[in-house]
């Protein structure tokens, strides 16, 4: 196998030379690194490397080239080689460009020219990019192949399933010639997709979460039966929980139903996560999350599914859907929180061929050219727009209030202003949908008036409200009408301890109604719906646990 490929591109003949002198210097024993002078000269030098089906690690384009910018280069290049890691150069007179275009393509890093001295300004800035990217090689060694029907339900929720996992993949229609032979090769027919198909020939028939998971190498069996901690939920305060944990010697595990991120790892851009000036999108900031936990030793369970919560002496008894059960000394709650599903008629039975709840990033690329429709006023519904607008020819963000200033953050209000692909449509509310093998049409009405419209659609993203995954817990654990933990001071009522509590003490301030379990992020009652917090609640909660376990 040839050696995985850095590719930069310049214009200018000696900054171009200088690069590739100084890429080549530390990593050419490892990597292949290749120059070129123009943007469509470096693409054409991509489809090469992509013919021979070699891998490209990282992409570094200058800002200001004639015929194509690196920001367009790096667009074009996406399509690709689409888990290279992707950087501007940029001089100091263009940075505000840079950083203002940044929205366009899912950049990684922007340098300054010139970076000297390379061991400082430019080789921690590579070295990071790459072992990012070694723990998510390129397709063209890895290549999972998933064939299906445009728009089947059970096709978009294993695509869906990979894109959230960091899996990469290539997705063929059953009318595809390569899709033809694969089913031929598997023997089966295209009614019985969808069918996965990995590099090395195996073909699985609609495989479940847990067949797929095995698949591509996520770990679903715990290495133990006991430990000090388990983190039920992988979104930032569970990911946030597991590193601290694990970083200061408890025995973590981090239990998640279907993909760590949460909604946040759905995000296509995050902006005001403190550390990141240029935003980091939710998958970014997943994969360094998990690596990061994965390297102080926790471990990381994918698609397992907690239904129950018991007492067992000093332990914490936790109950998988399938029968197994997994014990500790203490457990985080951090299962998040859900989209509510859109209470309109006809609009059911379009879920995954259609309607969506959440980004669905891995649609976008299908909405090129069309209207997309967008329900919801807060931060990530916004942030949805904004990616869907690189795609679609509009974006219809359907709010039910008068404007975004009561759910949305300033900086995001203000961006939608400037993309004029988006539209913002307030008083409107979706009261229906039809359609035949997939969505087609939609009714909305106008909350003042009452009027009501019909509007063709074929994309509908739903961003409402939030339930709390605790239906598993009932009559385990104090929860507000909502459904969501109680916790801390909030358990304790005129000088009066929560129902069963067995400590001489009060609850800590994240600890539930049982000792030794606590709650972070989104799921625990009265918390702050925002990334940081959530990450924050994290740590805390692995201190609270040490004092907990101390007294134990």
């Amino acid at each position: 196998m040839a050696n995985p490929v850095i590719l930069s591109v310049d214009d200018d003949p000696a900054v171009s030379r200088a690069v590739a002198r100084d890429l080549r210097r530390r990593y050419g024993d490892r990597y292949r690194v290749v120059r070129a002078s123009s943007g469509p000269e470096a693409l054409e030098a991509l489809r090469e490397i992509k013919l021979r089906g070699e891998q490209v690690a990282l992409l570094l384009a200058d800002y200001r080239m004639p015929e194509m910018t690196g920001i367009e280069f790096l667009e074009a290049a996406m399509d690709l080689f689409p888990v290279a890691r992707r950087v501007l150069l940029t001089a100091y007179a263009d940075t505000g460009a840079a950083i203002d275009a940044i929205n366009l393509v899912d950049l990684d890093h922007y340098l300054l020219k010139p970076w000297h001295p390379p061991e400082e300004k430019l080789y921690p800035v590579v070295d990071s990019l790459l072992e990012t990217w070694s723990t998510s090689p390129d397709a063209g060694t890895t290549e999972i192949r998933v064939v299906g029907h445009r728009w089947s339900a059970e096709s978009f929720a294993i695509r869906d399933f990979l894109a959230r996992n960091l899996v990469p993949y290539r997705w063929l229609l059953v009318d595809d010639p390569e899709a033809g032979r694969l089913l031929a090769a598997a023997g089966v027919s295209a009614d019985d997709v969808p069918l996965v198909v990995t590099a090395d020939g195996k073909a699985l028939v609609a495989p479940t979460e847990a067949e797929l998971a095995g698949l591509v190498g996520l770990t679903v069996t715990p290495a133990a039966d006991f430990y000090d901690l388990v983190v039920v939920g992988g979104g930032p305060a569970g990911l946030g929980a597991a590193v601290y944990g694990a970083s200061e010697g408890l025995r973590t595990v981090l239990v998640e139903r279907q993909a760590t991120g949460g909604q946040a790892g759905q995000s296509s851009r995050i902006e005001n996560y403190l550390g990141f000036p240029d935003g980091v999108s939710g998958a970014q900031l997943t994969d360094r999350a998990r690596r990061q936990a994965l390297k102080f030793g926790a471990e990381l369970l994918s698609t397992r599914e907690v239904i129950g919560l018991t007492e067992a002496g000093s332990a914490r008894l936790l109950r998988f859907s399938d029968g197994q059960t997994l014990a500790a000394h203490s457990v985080v709650l951090a299962t998040g929180v859900a989209y509510r599903m859109l209470d309109a008629p006809g609009l059911a039975d379009f879920t995954g061929r259609g309607v969506f709840y959440g980004s669905a990033a891995s649609e976008a690329p299908s909405c090129i050219g069309e209207d997309v429709y967008i329900v919801g006023g807060a931060n990530s519904a916004g942030q949805a727009a904004v990616y869907f607008s690189r795609y679609a020819r509009r974006v219809h963000l359907l709010i039910r209030g008068a404007d975004l200033t009561t759910s949305m953050s300033r900086y995001l209000i203000d961006q939608l202003d400037r993309v004029e692909q988006v539209t913002v449509h307030p008083y409107t509310e979706v009261v229906g949908g039809a359609g035949g093998e997939h969505l087609q049409q939609l009714t909305l009405r106008d909350s003042r008036t009452g009027a009501q419209r019909d509007v063709d659609a074929s994309w509908l993203f739903v961003f409402i409200g939030a339930a709390p995954r605790t239906g598993w817990l009932d009559g385990t654990l104090v929860r507000d009408e909502r459904g969501f933990v109680i916790t801390g001071p909030d358990l304790v009522s005129g000088g009066r301890r929560p129902p069963g509590w067995s400590l001489p003490r009060d609850p800590y301030h994240l600890e539930s109604s049982v000792p030794g379990v606590f709650a972070a992020g989104d799921v625990r009652a009265e918390s702050v719906k925002r990334v940081a917090s959530a990450v924050g609640e994290g740590a805390m909660a692995v201190s609270l646990v040490h004092r907990y376990l101390e007294t134990q």
